[in-house]
C-alpha cells in the first residue's frame, strides 16, 4: 500500500462516495459536504481573482473607469435577491444580463445550431455527395456513410413532423409523426446510453486509482 497520505484521503473519499450504493450514510454525506464546499470555495476563488479583480475593480479603482459603475451597480442589485425587502432590485440586472446574453449569442446560435446543421442536412444530401464517393471508392465504410445521410434526412423531417401539433396526427401525416417518435426514442437511448458508458467509464477510473495507486494491487 501506499504511503502518501494525499492518495491516502483521495481513497478514503472515494470509499465514502461509493459508500452510497449500499445506503445513504454518514460517511457519504461527509464526502457530499466536503466536495460541495471545496467546489464552491474553488470557484469562488477563481471568479475573484480571474473576473472580478480584473474585469471591475482594476479598470474602475486602479485605470479609474468611471463608466464601470454602472456593472458595479448591477452586481449590487443583483445581491440584493438575498434579502426579502430590496429583493425587487434584483429583477432589473437579470433582465439586463438575459437580453443581452440572448442578444450576443443570438447571431452565433443561429449560424451553429441553425444553418450550419441545416446545410449538413440537406446540401450534402441534395448534392449526392456521399454516393459519389462511394461510386468512387466501393467498400462497406463508404456504403454506410451513403445511406445514413438518408436516413438522417428523414429522421430531420419525420421529428420536426411529430412537434407540428397544429395538425391532427392522422393518415399520412400521423404515419410520418410516428416514425419520428421512433427516431427521437432511438436519439434519446443513444444519448442515455452515452450517459451511461460515461459514469462507467468514471467508475472504471476511481477502480483503477484504488486498486493501483492506492493498494498496488495491478
Amino acid at each position: 500500500m501506499t504511503t502518501d497520505i494525499g492518495t491516502w484521503i483521495a481513497a478514503l473519499l472515494t470509499l465514502c462516495i461509493l459508500s452510497f450504493l449500499y445506503k445513504d450514510n454518514p460517511f457519504y454525506k461527509f464526502a457530499e459536504h466536503l466536495f460541495v464546499g471545496v467546489s464552491a470555495a474553488y470557484w469562488a476563488c477563481y471568479y475573484i481573482y480571474n473576473i472580478l479583480i480584473p474585469n471591475l475593480y482594476n479598470p474602475l479603482f486602479v485605470q479609474g473607469q468611471l463608466l464601470y459603475i454602472i456593472p458595479l451597480a448591477l452586481g449590487i442589485m443583483m445581491i440584493m435577491k438575498l434579502f426579502p425587502q430590496p429583493a425587487w432590485m434584483s429583477r432589473f440586472p437579470l433582465a439586463f444580463i438575459v437580453g443581452t446574453y440572448a442578444g450576443y449569442n443570438f447571431i452565433t446560435y443561429l449560424q451553429t445550431y441553425a444553418i450550419d446543421q441545416v446545410r449538413a442536412t440537406l446540401v450534402r444530401f441534395v448534392a449526392l455527395e456521399s454516393w459519389q464517393e462511394f461510386f468512387a471508392r466501393p467498400g462497406a465504410v463508404t456504403f454506410l456513410s451513403a445511406i445514413a445521410l438518408p436516413v438522417v434526412v428523414v429522421g430531420v423531417i419525420t421529428g420536426l413532423v411529430y412537434f407540428f401539433f397544429s395538425r391532427e396526427h392522422k393518415g399520412i401525416f400521423g404515419g410520418l409523426a410516428k416514425t419520428g417518435v421512433w427516431f427521437l426514442m432511438i436519439a434519446f437511448g443513444a444519448s442515455f446510453g452515452y450517459t451511461v458508458m460515461a459514469r462507467i467509464s468514471l467508475l472504471i477510473g476511481r477502480v483503477y486509482f484504488l486498486l493501483h495507486n492506492w493498494l498496488h494491487i495491478i
